[in-house]
């Protein structure tokens, strides 16, 4: 019989005590196979999480780990200061599916990376040292990334670099102008102008939003909100860069580039990571040829765009098309949100359901007309769905939203098996 290994005891030995993990005993991965992942006891769970929206195909795909399996073989890494086939390949099919004359792109290892690049490029095109960026935003765990932070909790480094002036977020369910969500309608993007006035230099460099915030808690904006705040941005000369390391590559459930499909803006800046390599470490900032040649370096990232990683995202992309995960993260996303907002009828703890896709929010409160954000439930919550096989996410300011953002492959019996063990956690902790 195979001894197991105390890997509780062995993450606390040699690994750093800010490196948390979920659950109160940490859960040890092993391996996994389509949407399920199995632990080193052997249990299996279904995955409603996806590695934070990283594994767009789920686990073993077998076209990705071919694909990976062969460039192993071949070449595994160069650095930018030399061009690969893979690479330029990738940069081709960004190109396909971008939107018209976002040709160019950046490769890095991470959405960190992505989001400094864009900055970057936005601070060298307008020559300002200010940005904007919204309430409630989390951007990456570089120096600059952490600056344009809207969580105290995630702006836990020293001395910030940027100047950044923080816009209301487009939280619905809370709106920080205090209007009622059938009246707020854009008045937080158009809030954008009196922060340029009055908090920075009025002539900010850009302005970077996530499309749909996912550590905030998917917070979800209204329809309209990005074309709004376009508009309010434009006369001062202030970049639009979209943040899509969570809702790019068909997550949201109508397009590619979810700013685009979903909310039709076309952003001067598009950063992205996460699911677009299913699982590989990427980073991608992608723009138009005259912001991108504004830049003239030298720059390089000795990981950016390696060959493996390049290789996984052009599969994962021909994939996604191929296999029309887009349609069915639509299909399967309005399965969810439908079952989810049935259980809201019935369970008081449920004070929101939102998102878009395979991107929902679930914010739990101890009381409905108070809204008191309910952080303990949320995290007794993920317990009782590890108790039943399935793993979840949460996010939101204080940790009481849960965050579901399974893989683009999720079928029709994972939606029902997933509602089904979301039902009885529900129970349970009534």
């Amino acid at each position: 019989m195979k001894l197991l290994k105390n890997n509780t005891k062995r993450a606390q030995d040699h690994l750093f005590a800010a490196q948390t993990t979920y659950y109160e005993q940490p859960l040890t991965l092993v391996d996994g196979q389509g949407t399920r992942v199995r632990d080193d006891n052997g249990t299996e769970y279904l995955d409603g999480f996806a590695g934070i929206a990283t594994n767009t195909l789920g686990y073993g795909d077998n076209e990705v780990a071919q694909a990976v399996a062969e460039q192993a073989k071949k070449l595994t890494h160069v650095s930018t200061l030399y061009l690969t086939e893979e690479m330029l390949d990738l940069a081709e099919r960004v190109a396909e599916v971008a939107p018209d004359g976002m040709t160019k792109s950046f490769f890095s290892n991470s959405g960190s990376e992505a989001n400094e690049m864009a900055t970057l490029v936005a601070r060298v095109a307008k020559g300002s040292p200010d940005f904007l960026a919204l309430e409630q935003a989390y951007h990456g765990r570089t120096v600059y990334t952490v600056a344009l932070a809207g969580q105290s909790n995630w702006r836990n480094f020293a001395a910030e670099y940027p100047h950044v002036a923080f816009v209301p977020s487009p939280y619905c369910y809370r709106c920080p102008l205090g209007m009622e969500p059938t009246s707020c309608g854009t008045a937080c993007a158009k809030a954008a102008k009196r922060v340029i006035e009055t908090q920075t230099n009025g002539k900010p460099s850009a302005m970077i939003a996530e499309t749909v915030a996912g550590v905030g808690g998917i917070i979800t904006p209204p329809p309209e909100y990005f074309k709004v705040l376009q508009e309010t941005l434009k006369p001062f000369g202030t970049l639009l860069i979209a943040d899509e390391v969570q809702a790019g590559w068909g997550r949201l459930g109508d397009g590619m580039i979810g700013m685009v499909s979903t909310y039709g803006v076309v952003p001067d800046i598009i950063t992205s990571a996460k699911g677009l390599a299913s699982g590989l470490p990427i980073g991608i900032t992608v723009t138009r040829p005259e912001l991108a040649d504004i830049f003239k370096g030298p720059h390089i990232n000795t990981f950016g765009g390696n060959p493996l990683s390049s290789r996984a995202a052009k599969v994962t992309i021909d994939v996604i098309e191929k296999r029309d995960l887009i349609a069915n993260a639509k299909r399967q996303g309005e399965t969810l949100m439908g079952g989810l907002r049935e259980l809201q009828q019935r369970y008081p703890l449920i004070g929101d359901v939102r998102g878009h896709g395979l991107m929902i929010g679930v914010e739990l409160v101890k009381d409905r007309t108070t809204k008191e954000y309910a952080p303990a439930e949320a995290t007794r919550l993920l317990e009782e769905m590890r108790k039943r096989h399935v793993l979840i996410g949460k996010g939101g300011r204080y940790g009481n939203v849960i965050r579901i953002q399974p893989p683009l492959i999720f079928s029709d019996g994972d939606s029902r098996e997933f509602l089904k063990a979301f039902e009885a956690s529900l129970a349970a902790l009534a």
